[in-house]
């Protein structure tokens, strides 16, 4: 009976840094102009289209932009826990402000915030904890 020989696979090229950064450059810039989109569209509330509304998109979107690069270049430095922390905390806070940009009262935003925060900690952690 044959069998098949093991397959050696060659070592992978480590990832420049450059081409990584501007990467992550890239898919922050690109979140940024959707949760700019998203906010402007939730201020608009179906009105028409003001200088205000669009100012809401774009600093909200370069916001979110420049925290998420920002966070992307700072966070493997951390600890898991406070890495994992840190994601969680970005993405319970944007999410609690565009539910408050829809009207909801300061609690409900809040708790929304704080259960989408507790989900992505989970998540985060446990990547970090399964794969360093």
């Amino acid at each position: 009976m044959a069998h098949t020989a093991p397959v050696r696979y060659a070592p992978r090229s480590p990832r420049t840094t450059a081409s990584s950064a501007s990467r992550w450059a890239g898919l922050a810039l690109l979140a940024g102009i959707v949760y700019g989109l998203w906010a402007c569209a939730i201020r608009r509330d179906g009105g028409p289209i003001t200088t205000g509304n669009v100012m809401l998109g774009v600093v909200t979107g370069l916001i979110f932009a420049a925290v998420m690069f920002a966070l992307h270049r700072l966070a493997p430095s951390l600890p898991r826990e406070p890495r994992a922390l840190s994601w969680a905390a970005f993405a319970g806070i944007a999410l609690g402000f565009l539910c408050s940009l829809g009207g909801a009262s300061v609690l409900r935003s809040t708790v929304l915030a704080l259960v989408v925060a507790a989900g992505v900690f989970a998540v985060v952690f446990y990547r970090y904890y399964t794969t360093e």
